[in-house]
């Protein structure tokens, strides 16, 4: 079964403009996205690799990342208000 991307872009398809934008101007937005996208990478690689990990770790970084892109869709709105 192929996994579900959870890239920025993908995400947020009408934001694509306004995530780059900021990714260049607001440096707190830039550290979260890199935050989101190195736990995105890892749990990717955990899941396509079938790496040993404990459900609980696995879905403790799951839920981090969605904390983070909640973080960012809240900076996201701001922006556009």
């Amino acid at each position: 079964m192929p996994l579900l991307s959870h890239e920025l872009d993908l995400e947020f398809p009408d934001l694509k403009d306004t995530i780059r934008e900021l990714s260049g101007a607001d440096t707190e937005f830039a550290r979260l996205c890199d935050q989101y996208r190195r736990i995105d990478a890892d749990v990717s690689q955990i899941e396509e690799n079938n790496e040993p990990v404990s459900d609980f770790d696995l879905e403790d970084m799951k839920k981090k990342r969605l904390r983070i892109k909640d973080q960012l869709y809240a900076i996201l709105r701001e922006h556009r208000t």
